[in-house]
């Protein structure tokens, strides 16, 4: 099946639309952008910019793609946004361009799900199966790991980090890295436990999430120091993948706050 293209839609000479994409109704396609086999742009659909989209995309109703970053500093650099495959984005959803000083790359994973009005700043990395409800948004330069989710109205502070599988909760606002596997909620938000029911959605073995969460009483006692709880963390569950995987994630940058339970409540 070769590219179907409605009559009202505007394709700019130069964009490169590959075997069995459908470009809906309305839509507005810029020259610089590369659409992969099979995606559709249902209508009113803007990809603009440099933007590269992935195979077998659904794109839904007045989704702007590629737009500018919404940064003062930006001057029109030649900067781009990377989607992959296999990804549902959802009416009003947005997600630009990168800037120069931010690396100039927007990188969004595949198999995600972008629900109504969520947006994706500049220079943002999201792994795969990450699920953005409902008028989510990301702050620029933010990076999620594979599956996680933002609920709905939740907003991630810029350069914020948050690891795979994590959850954070709706009207969360999220202004400190959550480690993998977390689950945060409040406004500011805190660390509320372990993301019990996604990984025990995904698979993860009763052993694995009983390691978890023996594991994170430790890391987040009230003795000793954090530094301490962390060392000692590491060193008895060093052959467990998932509990390092906390442990270097909190370890890839020390200078940054984390988010932590909250012993008020």
């Amino acid at each position: 099946m070769g590219v179907q293209i409605h009559p009202t839609a505007l394709v700019a000479k130069g964009a490169e639309l590959a075997e069995g994409v459908v470009v809906g109704p309305f839509c507005i396609v810029g020259e610089q952008a590369k659409i992969g086999a099979d995606t559709r742009l249902r209508s009113h659909v803007v990809v603009d910019g440099r933007t590269e989209v992935g195979a077998r995309n659904d794109i839904h109703p007045f989704a702007v793609l590629g737009g500018p970053p919404q940064h003062t500093a930006y001057r029109g650099e030649d900067t781009r946004l990377v989607i992959g495959d296999d990804n549902i984005i959802r009416e009003h959803a947005t997600m630009n361009i990168g800037t120069a000083a931010g690396g100039g790359v927007t990188t969004v994973g595949s198999k995600g799900l972008y629900m109504i009005e969520s947006h994706v700043g500049h220079d943002c990395v999201l792994g795969d199966s990450i699920i953005l409800t409902k008028q989510a948004t990301l702050g620029g330069h933010c990076q999620l790991g594979d599956f996680v989710i933002v609920g709905g109205l939740a907003a991630v502070h810029q350069h914020i980090r948050v690891g795979r599988h994590a959850m954070i909760g709706g009207l969360a606002a999220v202004v400190k890295d959550v480690i993998p596997y977390g689950s945060v909620w409040g406004n500011h938000a805190h660390l509320e436990g372990l993301n019990l029911v996604g990984l025990k959605r995904r698979g993860f073995s009763r052993e694995s999430i009983n390691t978890l969460r023996a594991a994170y009483r430790l890391l987040f006692a009230d003795e000793g120091t954090f530094q301490e709880r962390l060392e000692d963390t590491a060193g008895t569950y060093a052959e467990s993948a998932e509990v390092m995987e906390i442990i270097d994630f909190i370890r890839a940058d020390a200078s940054r706050p984390l988010c932590l339970p909250d012993r008020d409540l």
